[in-house]
């Protein structure tokens, strides 16, 4: 095996023989857990009110969460969830979309700005941005615990081999004859009798740790500019340069995400290799959120200085 190749197998379950909890949806709660321990500090240096901060928490978490996953099932996959409605509720499954979250916070920042008049919602979401950076890895590290948004066949001997992507629980279940899909999944990884099995799944760009990497990086910019320079006093600079980085570094990342659906026979993987042409979904979203950063950043630019501000 090449040192560049990674047989992933992770449990995406804490207690394997258990659908939940799941270590998705724990990495989506730390992201909301550090970040209103983040925003309590911005908020102690700007000498807010508590109160303020518990409401920008609360509405936060709906907003993030109902609006991802609202973005999820309109942009991507409406007809399978008119078909099944009760679907919808399943977040511990996955599906929530980063675009339709940036959305709700937007919305749930203007319905708190309307009840404390004091505040613009710019305001708030030059400071909402900073952890929301945090979070976002966070939770593209949850994806890859959950072998989902997975990138494109490598077409060489480095990468990812997300086993419990591209082989089916039932199918791994079957092959090996084991009792539960952790047990079915640790055969075909480390058994020498299931080695057919685990050579027939091709390697990949491990796309969500990539984009993870690239919001850790953009969280510490904006920490930087917040806490090291006059950012946070120029009202909406914090979050254009929050759309230009992260939704930039998101169009670029999704020209190697996998953008079909893959099928696992007894033959193989079949269709790994065909390209999806042209822009998706995702980049067709993140183009107007990266204009609209540029505006934010550049009307107010030569108003920006370094040097310690608070």
């Amino acid at each position: 095996m090449d040192l560049l190749e990674v047989v992933w197998n992770f449990e995406p379950r804490v207690v394997p023989t258990w659908k939940l909890p799941a270590w998705y949806g724990i990495m989506w709660a730390l992201g909301f857990i550090v970040g209103y321990q983040i925003l309590k500090k911005m908020y102690a240096s700007e000498k807010m009110p508590e109160e303020l901060l518990d409401k920008s928490f609360i509405y936060v978490l709906l907003g993030g969460i109902i609006g991802a996953r609202l973005g999820h099932i309109i942009f991507y996959d409406l007809s399978d969830y008119l078909a099944n409605p009760i679907a919808i509720f399943k977040i511990w499954e996955g599906g929530l979309a980063s675009h339709g979250g940036a959305l709700g916070i937007i919305i749930a920042s203007l319905l708190l700005a309307r009840k404390y008049t004091e505040i613009n919602f710019v305001w708030l979401l030059d400071r909402f941005v900073v952890p929301t950076a945090l979070a976002a890895f966070l939770i593209r590290i949850g994806n890859l615990f959950n072998h989902e948004i997975v990138g494109k066949v490598t077409g060489n001997d480095t990468g990812f081999k997300f086993l419990r992507h591209d082989i089916p629980e039932q199918f791994a279940m079957n092959q090996t004859n084991a009792s539960y899909p952790g047990e079915a999944y640790d055969k075909i990884a480390s058994d020498p009798n299931f080695a057919y099995l685990l050579n027939q799944v091709p390697n990949r760009h491990p796309a969500q740790l990539y984009e993870g990497l690239c919001y850790l990086v953009i969280f510490g910019v904006l920490m930087w500019l917040y806490w090291r320079t006059n950012a946070f006093k120029i009202r909406g600079f914090l979050l254009g340069v929050f759309f230009i980085l992260l939704f930039g570094a998101r169009f670029f990342i999704e020209f190697i995400k996998e953008n079909q659906t893959e099928v696992f026979t007894e033959r193989g993987v079949d269709g790994l290799m065909q390209n999806t042409e042209g822009l998706n979904m995702g980049q067709y979203l993140s183009i107007p959120l990266v204009c609209i950063g540029l505006f934010l950043v550049f009307r107010k630019f030569k108003e920006f200085k370094v040097g310690k501000a608070h």
